[in-house]
């Protein structure tokens, strides 16, 4: 059982799982589905959205803007460690040519999608949905990077690099052009000032009182009494400060990520390494590894139930938007790149593996949902762009064709391989 459970959780399966059993629920009994999502869980309480003049806690509302906050809790600590430290992965030359490329394989997606609409005569009514396919699934693009190029090419490390860098531009189109209500920016004082405190009260204020004291009592007893709690309570101080500013609170736990004592060393995205490490921030991450899995299944089963009758033109350019302007903006922008500007690909790289990655890349999936669920209200145009996104899957098959048109010279590893990265 401890194998299988190792399996689906390794492999993301438990969101393909509870995908898949959403659409199968809302295709046969279509009421039953949607009257369990919109269950109110609790009325009259302080979250919630919004409905016949009080708030109502729904079983979708908890999922998507609570307990997804999890998840972007654990991207966001990916991406902070990649660019904070000192051998982040985003830092220095090695990181230029796949930020480039990134920045096109958003760009190229918008372009796409945003000029498909106006072509079809639908742009005001669709270009609130531009951002949904800039979105790449960390570890499905993951899975399907190492099937086309094998485990050892450094195309697999560019991936990862384009796909972490991909969702810290999603995180902050999130915040900025996604708005959840009337913004109220100063609620988000509360958010910065609880991740302030908490890292002065919990951190640095013990190894004042340390002083140079080498075994640093004071540090020792916060760290063996308090633990993780102090960080808990600043997490829930500023998920309420982001949602009271009308910030999508999913996002909420984000500005306390620094503020938790981490190891100066990135092994690099979700390494195996990272388990033995003693640092508060990557304890937490791995206590956190099992139940972020079973939020995925609660998302996939909260969002993916979408009607096929509900296919209209936004599922098309949202897929339009994923298979062709992201291959096209990132073989484009990493040429640039790598050429033009001089920057170069990884050794052993080459240009033609560019626009293998740019279809990998197109497997839009969770981010792609989760803006569709953002980007247009509950109703027709919602459930065909999340058509769009879960269609995005066939981006495997296009990128497993792709490999053998472009002649990528598979390239394996004799060591075990690397942790595998969380869905994102």
């Amino acid at each position: 059982m401890h194998r299988i459970w190792n399996y689906l959780q390794e492999y993301s399966l438990l969101l393909v799982f509870g995908a898949i059993t959403a659409l199968v629920w809302a295709n046969t009994a279509p009421g039953s589905y949607h009257a369990i999502v919109d269950y109110p869980l609790w009325e009259g309480g302080f979250v919630g959205h919004l409905h016949d003049g009080h708030r109502t806690l729904t079983l979708h509302y908890l999922i998507n803007d609570m307990l997804m906050a999890f998840f972007f809790a654990i991207a966001g600590k990916e991406v902070w460690e990649a660019v904070a430290l000192k051998n982040g992965s985003l830092r220095g030359k090695k990181a230029v040519t796949p930020l480039i490329a990134t920045a096109g394989g958003m760009l190229g997606p918008v372009a796409v999608y945003l000029g498909g609409a106006f072509v079809i005569g639908k742009f005001g009514l669709l270009a609130s949905g531009w951002a949904i396919p800039t979105a790449t699934d960390i570890a499905f693009s993951y899975l399907v990077g190492r099937l086309v190029f094998g485990a050892g090419h450094p195309a697999v490390m560019f991936l990862l690099l384009l796909a972490i860098a991909d969702d810290a531009g999603g995180l902050i189109i999130l915040a900025i052009f996604y708005p959840q209500g009337d913004l109220a920016p100063q609620w988000l004082l509360l958010s910065f000032g609880a991740a302030l405190a908490v890292w002065f009260l919990a951190n640095r204020l013990p190894r004042l009182l340390d002083g140079n004291n080498p075994r640093r009592p004071v540090s020792s007893a916060v760290k063996r009494r308090l633990s993780f709690w102090p960080y808990l309570i600043a997490a829930a101080a500023s998920w309420y400060g982001f949602q009271e500013a009308g910030i999508h609170p999913a996002l909420g736990l984000l500005p306390i990520i620094p503020a938790i004592p981490h190891a100066e060393t990135d092994f690099g995205f979700f390494a195996e390494e990272e388990r033995y490490q003693t640092d508060l921030l990557n304890r937490i991450e791995h206590a956190l590894k099992a139940p972020v899995q079973i939020v995925l299944l609660l998302f996939g089963l909260a969002n993916a139930g979408v009607e096929f009758s509900a296919m209209d033109d936004v599922t098309w350019l949202v897929l339009g938007g994923l298979i062709v302007g992201k291959p096209l903006g990132i073989t484009l922008m990493g040429w640039i790149a790598a050429r033009p500007l001089g920057f170069g690909l990884p050794e052993g790289m080459r240009l033609a593996d560019l626009p293998v990655i740019g279809c990998v890349a197109a497997i839009g999936f969770t981010v792609a949902l989760f803006v569709a669920g953002v980007a247009f209200p509950p109703g027709a145009e919602q459930d065909a762009a999340k058509m769009g996104a879960l269609f995005s899957f066939g981006a495997a098959a296009i990128a497993i064709v792709a490999g053998r048109i472009f002649a990528v010279r598979r390239k394996h590893v004799v060591q075990s391989p690397a942790h595998l990265p969380s869905s994102g």
